[in-house]
């Protein structure tokens, strides 16, 4: 007598329980999207303030090391700024041991990338130079000097619910990050 084949029943999933499945996972990525969303927003800012601190550095970087005052140049209304050297007429004196007149030097070559513009989400709040508000205006300038000290300056970014400020401390032209708290 031949043995009779036996057959088991196979282990699936029914089509509802796929269907459940599925579900449950559209609702956890709807829910998760505000937050990536939120998230990329921070980035933004983020790059924004790196950009602005390296724009200051560079600035700083440029006067110490080609012994002329140079100046970081905000054009609030565009939400722009690059950087400058002051003409030497308007130059400080010299330090102890350098030249009297910077006419006859070549300008230094540029350091890093000159020029930023802020993103659409990302707005001025404030532009404050030596106690000074520049917010309305159309150009401000902030210049840095030889020595290593620089204009003092307040300025505050904002992008939807997130504030930040950033200080140049003026006797060492060295910049800050820090949240604005209301």
């Amino acid at each position: 007598m031949a043995a009779a084949k036996r057959t088991y029943p196979r282990a699936a999933f029914t089509l509802i329980e796929l269907m459940v499945v599925v579900a449950i996972i559209g609702l956890i990525a709807a829910m998760s999207v505000p937050s990536i969303l939120q998230t990329f927003r921070k980035e933004g800012m983020r790059k924004t303030l790196e950009e602005v601190q390296q724009l200051l550095v560079d600035a700083r970087t440029r006067a110490i090391y080609s012994n002329r005052t140079t100046e970081v140049i905000f054009h609030p209304a565009e939400k722009r700024m690059e950087l400058g050297d002051v003409s030497v007429d308007e130059s400080p004196v010299p330090l102890a041991g350098a030249p009297a007149n910077n006419a006859g030097s070549t300008p230094p070559p540029p350091i890093g990338h000159g020029s930023l513009v802020l993103p659409d989400n990302v707005d001025i709040a404030m532009l404050d130079i030596n106690l000074l508000d520049f917010g309305a205006s159309d150009v401000a300038r902030v210049r840095f000097f030889p020595n290593g000290t620089c204009d003092e300056l307040t300025l505050v970014l904002h992008s939807g619910d997130e504030w930040q400020k950033i200080t140049l401390e003026f006797s060492t032209a060295l910049a800050s990050t820090e949240p604005v708290t209301k």
